[in-house]
């Protein structure tokens, strides 16, 4: 588990800066300089790696080994318990990959490891919270990757998350992964060959948790932005991002579920364009960075 404010005086949240060609060291100096105001209680922040900008806009195989570096450094200082939780700033998966990263994305990277297979991707903001089944993969091949198991398992997580803040008998929607959630099956047979047998092994598996569904993606999101839902289980990446980030871009979080540590995230990119103009909102980091000390402080009241 986690370390906590019950193991330890202040549990440090590690910041990585992300590349250093992107906006993520501003928005790392904006975070420090507006906690040192009002710090977080419970929690200590500290800086992993270097998070000085390098010719910002100007993504570099340096800057991209500076990153893989710092998350290194976080990987292996929160497995060892000095961290209790990390937030990292927004990377270039393209750039990273140039520079040898073998991962898909930082939640893969960080579930490596720590050498969990039980982990997703979950992105809370504004109205919504959502939880991905696949994640980093072609549109083409969602449907191959997809089984009911990786549903139930995925399921599971979201259910965990909510119910670690303070969301005791939520209420789980599932989403289709065809349009109109497969039209009984004139749109595509997954909904009837591995959502819905997902359905009673969820509600088994989490007892207390409702989950309904296979819903209509196209409608889904609307009832849960209402209030009908806590959260909804989506099929692929953008299923879940495109509204999450319609309603709740500025305070946009990316949480990897399952990982023995917390690790949190701006729900945004390196917005090159943006780098050393001052225009990028911070409110996406802080966010993340406050959900960080959320989960860290409940993980604490465990131990």
């Amino acid at each position: 588990m986690a370390l906590g404010i019950a193991a330890m005086k202040e549990a440090i949240i590690g910041l990585v800066a992300g590349d250093p060609a992107g906006i993520g060291p501003e928005l790392l100096a904006a975070a420090l300089s507006s906690f040192l105001g009002q710090p977080l209680p419970g929690v200590r922040l500290e800086v992993i790696g270097d998070p000085a900008p390098l010719d910002p806009g100007h993504p570099s195989p340096a800057g991209s080994l500076r990153s893989i570096a710092s998350l290194e450094e976080a990987a292996r200082r929160a497995l060892s318990g000095e961290l209790a939780a990390v937030v990292t700033g927004p990377v270039s998966k393209k750039h990273l990959h140039e520079a040898g990263f073998e991962f898909p994305g930082q939640t893969e990277f960080f579930a490596a490891r720590a050498q969990v297979s039980n982990f997703a991707m979950l992105l809370t903001g504004g109205p919504l919270t959502v939880a991905l089944v696949t994640a980093h993969v072609p549109l083409k091949d969602v449907a191959t990757l997809l089984s009911t198991a990786e549903i139930v398992r995925a399921g599971g997580l979201l259910a965990g998350f909510l119910n670690q803040r303070g969301i005791t008998a939520p209420h789980i929607a599932v989403a289709g992964l065809n349009p109109h959630a497969g039209e009984q099956g004139d749109l595509g047979d997954e909904e009837q060959r591995l959502i819905e047998p997902a359905l009673p092994l969820l509600c088994s598996a989490n007892p207390g948790v409702s989950f309904a569904g296979p819903f209509s993606p196209d409608t889904v999101f609307w009832r849960a932005a209402n209030g009908e839902f806590d959260g909804v289980l989506c099929m692929y990446h953008d299923q879940g991002l495109i509204p999450l980030k319609l309603l709740g871009f500025h305070d946009g979080v990316n949480v990897t579920l399952g990982l023995p540590f917390v690790r949190t995230s701006p729900d945004h990119g390196t917005a090159y364009e943006l780098a050393g103009t001052g225009k990028a909102s911070p409110e996406s980091f802080l966010s993340a960075i406050r959900l960080a000390a959320e989960l860290v402080r409940v993980e604490g009241l465990k131990g």
